[in-house]
Parts: structure tokens; C-alpha cells; sequence
């Protein structure tokens, strides 16, 4: 069974061989990294989950803000993003609450977890990430003057 710190030491592991000081990208306020791949700005995190058996189940998450949810053309793009989920192969696609944000997010139980697969889990959320952006500017083109719809 990983633990808390060995999940972080392997996120801390993969943030080194693309070649980028994990310190320089940790905040300790939220416990989170942020990293760019590619296009994508990532954040992974490790988050607890209390039972109610009263034990916990920690999680490795990791997401990505993907687009912004247009003020038209709204039921296409909910219906886009439940095709573009089901294609992703582990990742869905998700909107915060309370906001307009579109999100790429992984999310696994710890359990089990090792270097290999961390290292394989931030890899493809960033690809779908900048896969899914595209996807859904080329799809859902912004108004212009918008801007980057995934970043404004």
C-alpha cells in the first residue's frame, strides 16, 4: 500500500525528470504542484476522503482547466463533453462548481500506486489536456476578441 509521502516523493520524482526543480512548483498553502505540459497547466495534489467505516482514502488528482463554458450553444457542449469523457480512456472531463470551468481530471486511490504509474497518469493528463483544449476551441470557437477560452 503507498503512502501519503512516497505518492508525493513519485510526483516529485516524475516533476524532476521532465526536467523542472519540484520546489520551485510546489505551494505549500494548497500542498498542490503546478506544472506546464505542453499547452496544459497541471495541478496534482493528493487528497483524503474520510469513510464511513472511519478510515480514509487518499487520492492522487490531478487536473487541468481545459475551456470555459460558452454563454450560448451550452446543451452542445455539455453533450460534447460526455462523448469527449467516454473517449478519454481514464480521464473526464469536469466543471468546477459554481463556476465555468472546464476541467481535465484523473482521479485514483493511492492504493497501490507506484513511480511507474504516476508518472504514466501525469503524462496522459496533460495529452488529453492539450488534446481536449483544441478539440473544443476548434469545435466551440470563442466570440472574437475572447481570448484563450481555456485561460481567461
Amino acid at each position: 500500500m503507498a503512502t501519503i509521502d512516497e505518492v508525493n516523493g513519485y510526483i516529485r520524482q516524475f516533476i524532476t525528470s521532465v526536467g523542472v526543480d519540484p520546489n520551485t512548483c510546489f505551494n505549500a498553502d494548497s500542498k498542490a504542484y503546478y506544472l506546464k505540459k505542453g499547452t496544459a497547466s497541471i495541478e496534482i495534489f493528493i487528497s483524503s476522503h474520510p469513510q464511513n467505516d472511519n478510515t480514509t482514502r487518499n487520492y492522487l488528482r490531478i487536473f487541468s482547466q481545459v475551456f470555459r463554458v460558452p454563454y450560448d450553444n451550452k446543451e452542445a457542449l455539455y453533450r460534447r463533453l460526455l462523448e469527449l469523457s467516454d473517449q478519454s480512456l481514464g480521464v473526464k472531463l469536469t466543471i468546477q462548481p459554481g463556476t465555468d470551468k472546464v476541467y481535465a481530471t484523473f482521479e485514483r486511490d493511492i492504493n497501490g500506486l507506484d513511480a511507474n504509474e504516476t508518472a504514466t497518469c501525469i503524462n496522459d493528463l496533460g495529452l488529453w489536456a492539450d488534446y481536449f483544449d483544441d478539440q473544443l476551441t476548434k469545435e466551440f470557437p470563442p466570440p472574437p476578441g475572447d481570448g484563450n477560452q481555456a485561460h481567461g
